[in-house]
C-alpha cells in the first residue's frame, strides 16, 4: 500500500529519523551498561566527581570548535556547493576546513593541557581538595586527546549528512560508546578512572574510523592545504563565530553549574551529571535525531527561498517531536525513581538514588523544550542566521546562571546546608524554555506563521493522551506496591518498570488513535515500512 502524496513526505521524514534514532538508541543502551558499572563502582562520590569535572573543558572545547558550531556552519555551505554541482570545489573546501580546524584544535588542546592545573583549581572545581584537583588534572589531559580526534570526525558527519546519508553518522556514536564500555569493563580494573578516560580516547578513534568508508562511497578528495585564500572557508568561519559564542554561553552555564555543584556537598556534581545523562536519552532519541534529519532539508529549502516549504517541514518536525517528548517527560518522571534504583549497589546507595532522581525530575521538565530547540535553532542556521540564536542564548545563559544561584541554595545562610543540586536542573529547564519561546516568536514573524493551529492541536491531543498514559503508569506502580512487590529485588523492579512501560505505551497509542493523532499513525507507518522488503530510499 502506497502513502498518499500528502503523507509521503512525512513518512519519508519519519523513516530517516528512525534510522538516526536507531543508532542513538543502540548507543544509549551501551551507555546504560557503562552507567550501571560506573554507578556501582563510584556511586555519586568524590571519585566520579573528578571525572565529570575533568571532562568539562575537553567537552567544551570540542563543542565550540569542532562540534555544533562547525556543523551548523559547514553543512549549509557544503550542501550548497553540492547542489550547484561543483563537487571539486566542495571537496576542496571540506579539506581546507578539516586541516584548519584540526590544527586549531590541536593547539587549543596543547594550551589546555599545559593550563589544566589552573583551569581545574580556578575555573571548574575550586571547591575540590588538592588531591581531587590533581586527579582531575590528570584525567583532563587524557580526555583532551579525544577532542583532537573529534575535530576531524565531527566534520565527516557533516559531509555524510550533506549527502542525506545518515547510517554511518548514526553508527559513530555507537562506536564511541563501545570504546568507553571497553574502558569500563576491561581497563577500569588495572587503571581505575584513567581506564574510563582511555576508553573515551579509543571510542573517539572508532567514531572517526567507522565514517571513513563513507568518504570512499562518495568519492571524497582530500587536499593537503589550509586554503587561507578560499572564500568558502572564510564564509564558514564567519558563520561559526556567532554559533561558537552561542554554544559558549551554554557551556559556560554548565561550567558555572559545575562550579556551584562543587560547593553543595559530596556527590552534587555527580548527581547533576547523572540527571543530565538520563534526561539526554529521550532528548537525543527525539530532538537531536529529528534535528539532524531535518537540517539538510531546511537548508535546501532556504537556498531555494521556499518559505512555505520550510514552514511545512518545520511544523512537521515539531509535531513529531511533540508526540515523542511529551509522553517521555511524563513517563520519565513517573518511572525515574525505580529506574535509578536499578543502579543501586556498591557505592551507589538509596541516598544517591534520591539525589539523582530529584535532579532528573527537574531536568525531565525540560525534555520537551530541549527537543524543540534542536529544530528551532536549525531553522535559523538553515537561513544562515547565527546572530539571532546567539542573542537569545545570551539571555538564556543569564537566566540560567541567575536561577542556578538562587534555586541551588548556594547563598543560604545556614552553615550546615549542602544546597540543592536539583535547583540547578530546574534553572536549566526554565532557561531553555525562555530560549524556545523567543526563537519561535521570531521565526513566526519571519516566516509569516508556523502552522500554529496544527502545532496547537497536536500538542493538546498529545498532552491528553500522555496524561491518560500517566494515570495508567501510576496505577501499575500502585498495584505493584499494594501487592508488596516494590522491595523484592532487581528482577521484580525490572518487571515493574517493564509493565509500566508496556502498559503506558499501549494506553498512549490507544488514546492517540482515539484522538486521531495523525502524526503517530505516520510514525508507525514508517516503522512498519522500515522492516518491509520493498526497496526504499533514505532521504530527508
Amino acid at each position: 500500500m502506497t502513502a498518499s502524496p500528502s503523507t509521503a513526505p512525512r513518512v519519508n521524514l519519519a523513516r530517516s529519523t528512525l534510522i538516526v534514532m536507531g543508532g542513538f538508541a543502540v548507543a544509549k543502551v551501551i551507555s546504560l551498561l557503562q552507567t550501571v558499572v560506573i554507578a556501582q563502582t563510584f556511586g555519586v562520590g568524590e571519585a566520579w566527581d573528578t571525572y565529570v569535572t575533568a571532562n568539562r573543558v575537553p567537552e567544551t572545547l570540542f563543542t565550540l570548535v569542532a562540534g555544533g558550531a562547525l556543523g551548523t556552519a559547514f553543512l549549509p555551505v557544503f550542501s550548497g556547493l553540492l547542489a550547484e554541482g561543483d563537487r571539486p570545489k566542495a571537496w576542496r573546501t571540506a579539506s581546507h576546513v578539516i586541516n584548519t580546524v584540526f590544527t586549531f584544535t590541536l593547539l587549543a588542546s596543547v594550551v589546555s593541557f599545559l593550563a589544566a592545573p589552573w583551569l581545574v583549581g580556578q575555573v571548574v572545581a575550586p571547591g575540590f581538595s588538592p588531591e581531587l584537583q590533581a586527579q582531575t588534572v590528570g584525567l583532563m589531559r587524557v580526555l583532551l586527546v579525544s577532542t583532537v580526534i573529534f575535530s576531524v570526525s565531527g566534520i565527516l558527519m557533516g559531509v555524510l549528512q550533506s549527502h542525506n546519508h545518515f547510517l554511518m553518522p548514526a553508527l559513530a556514536p555507537i562506536m564511541f560508546d563501545v570504546g568507553i564500555l571497553f574502558g569500563v569493563l576491561v581497563l577500569l580494573q588495572p587503571f581505575g578512572l584513567y581506564g574510563v578516560a582511555y576508553g573515551a580516547v579509543i571510542g573517539a578513534a572508532l567514531h572517526l574510523l567507522v565514517q571513513v568508508p563513507g568518504l570512499f562511497l562518495f568519492k571524497a578528495r582530500w587536499t593537503p592545504a589550509f586554503g587561507l585564500k578560499d572564500p568558502e572557508l572564510w564564509r564558514i568561519l564567519r558563520l561559526m563565530v556567532p554559533r561558537t559564542i552561542e554554544l559558549g554561553m551554554f557551556s559556560i552555564s554548565f561550567l558555572v553549574m559545575t562550579n556551584i555543584a562543587s560547593r553543595l556537598g559530596t556527590g552534587s556534581v555527580s548527581a547533576l551529571d547523572w540527571g543530565w545523562r538520563l534526561m539526554q536519552i529521550p532528548q537525543t532519541l527525539i530532538g537531536t535525531a529529528m534535528g539532524v534529519v531535518i537540517f539538510p532539508t531546511l537548508a535546501a529549502l532556504s537556498q531555494l527561498g521556499d518559505v512555505d516549504g520550510k514552514r511545512g517541514a518545520f511544523s512537521g518536525a515539531l509535531r513529531f517531536i511533540l508526540i515523542g517528548s511529551i509522553p517521555s517527560a511524563i513517563g520519565l518522571i513517573l518511572v525515574g525513581r525505580p529506574l535509578i534504583s536499578l543502579l543501586e549497589g556498591g557505592a551507589f546507595d538509596a541516598a544517591a538514588s534520591d539525589l539523582v532522581y530529584s535532579t532528573l525530575a527537574m531536568f525531565s521538565l525540560g525534555i520537551v523544550v530541549h527537543s524543540i530547540l534542536e529544530v528551532v535553532a536549525r531553522g535559523f542556521y538553515a537561513d544562515k542566521d547565527m546572530l539571532t540564536p546567539l542573542w537569545v542564548a545570551v539571555g538564556g545563559a543569564v537566566i540560567n546562571v541567575g536561577l542556578a544561584v538562587v534555586l541551588s541554595g548556594v547563598l543560604s545562610d545556614t552553615p550546615d546546608s549542602e544546597g540543592f543540586p536539583a535547583g540547578l536542573a530546574l534553572a536549566n529547564s526554565l532557561a531553555v524554555t525562555f530560549e524556545v519561546v523567543v526563537l519561535m516568536g521570531v521565526l513566526r514573524r519571519r516566516w509569516r506563521g508556523l502552522d500554529e493551529n496544527s502545532l496547537g492541536v497536536t500538542a493538546l491531543k498529545t498532552t491528553a493522551a500522555s496524561l491518560v498514559m500517566g494515570v495508567a503508569v501510576f496505577a501499575v506502580g500502585w498495584v505493584w506496591a499494594l501487592l508488596g512487590l516494590t522491595e523484592r529485588g532487581t528482577l521484580l523492579t525490572l518487571a515493574m518498570i517493564g509493565a509500566q512501560v508496556a502498559v503506558g505505551a499501549v494506553v498512549f497509542v490507544g488514546a492517540a488513535y482515539a484522538l486521531k493523532l495523525n502524526e503517530l499513525r505516520d510514525l508507525l507507518t514508517a516503522l512498519s515500512r522500515r522492516f518491509s522488503r520493498q526497496p526504499r530510499e533514505v532521504n530527508a
